[in-house]
């Protein structure tokens, strides 16, 4: 196989990636906004896919940046490494999408990267200074949309103290379409940013590109991709999210999508590539335990956490494994 005809199978990979991004992730969108009832899975997914794809007009690319060459370095990886690495990713993405797990999609590709970076050129091409806020932020994502969610449900709980239940149910259920479209807005930049960020990367490797500036055509192209995924859903997984977790209200609702929200626009202006599952987790756990702490299933969450920690080693070793699988088969 030529370089040019493995430079566009890496391209529509890092596509497929983010379309299987997309449809992980459909669940961290609209989990909240369907377990309430405000919208139908239909059109909770047609929501969150609009949102996604109108942040490719909002954001800049600084999560990109950090993706492409803030963590591996550039010059020490080929069209195989990135090819090898976008298959780990989606191997992993596949193994717990059937287990019903809401691992992060994000660091299953720097998993799957970074393992086919070593296994083909050594720990050197690690940027080891890349990876201390995007492994950092496995655990600070979490715990910030918690406290953020607290933050949230105590400042509305106490503006709208002196109201009815029922009026307060009224106006939360049509605020939830804000918080769910904020949220959806805050994941399109944070997850599609990674593919940009991998197609950039094969185009200044192939050496179509001689400075590492993201393509216009690419930030589009990778905002369609993950907004196709959210509209096929992630079922199974919006199940564990939106029942599992904690039982939520519209009110509830909005206070962990406004919490998520904030988190990832903060994040990713930062240029931090952060999981939107642990930080909308944390939310809805921070909802939960506003009420009471035995309102969350903690044995649920345990689980989640989990698969978390083992998701970057976990994919790395797939990637490592497959980029030996493509390098004997495309010498």
């Amino acid at each position: 196989m030529s370089s040019f005809s493995l430079l566009l199978v890496v391209i529509l990979l890092t596509l497929t990636f983010e379309f299987s991004n997309g449809w992980h992730d459909a669940a961290n969108s609209i989990a909240t906004v369907v377990s309430t009832r405000v919208l139908t899975p239909f059109r909770a997914v047609v929501w969150a896919a609009f949102w996604n794809f109108i942040a490719a007009f909002v954001f800049s690319t600084a999560v990109a940046k950090t993706i492409g060459k803030g963590m591996v370095r550039i010059e020490m990886v080929d069209e195989k490494v990135l090819l090898a690495g976008l298959l780990g990713a989606i191997t992993w993405n596949l193994i717990t999408l059937i287990l019903g797990l809401p691992t992060s999609s994000s660091h299953a590709l720097m998993g799957g990267y970074g393992g086919a970076a070593v296994a083909h050129a050594g720990f050197k091409a690690l940027i080891l200074g890349g990876w201390t806020k995007p492994v950092l932020f496995i655990f600070l994502s979490p715990v910030i949309g918690l406290v953020v969610a607290v933050a949230v449900t105590i400042l509305t709980s106490w503006i709208v103290r002196r109201q009815r239940p029922l009026k307060v149910d009224r106006w939360f259920r049509r605020l939830q379409l804000l918080s769910a479209a904020g949220y959806s807005l805050g994941h399109g930049t944070n997850d599609a940013q990674k593919g940009m960020g991998i197609i950039t990367t094969a185009l200044v490797a192939g050496g179509l590109m001689k400075t590492y500036d993201v393509p216009y055509w690419v930030i589009l192209c990778c905002h369609l991709a993950m907004a196709g995924g959210t509209m096929a859903g992630g079922w199974r997984i919006i199940k564990t999210m939106g029942q599992r977790i904690t039982k939520l209200t519209p009110f509830g609702g909005f206070a962990a999508e406004s919490a998520g929200a904030l988190t990832l626009m903060a994040t990713a202006h930062f240029g931090i590539p952060v999981s939107t599952t642990h930080t909308i987790t944390g939310a809805i756990v921070g909802v939960g335990a506003t009420r009471r702490v035995s309102a969350v299933r903690w044995g649920v969450t345990r689980r989640i956490v989990f698969a978390w920690v083992l998701t970057i080693p976990g994919a790395a070793l797939f990637g490592a494994a497959l980029f030996a699988i493509v390098r004997h088969c495309l010498p």
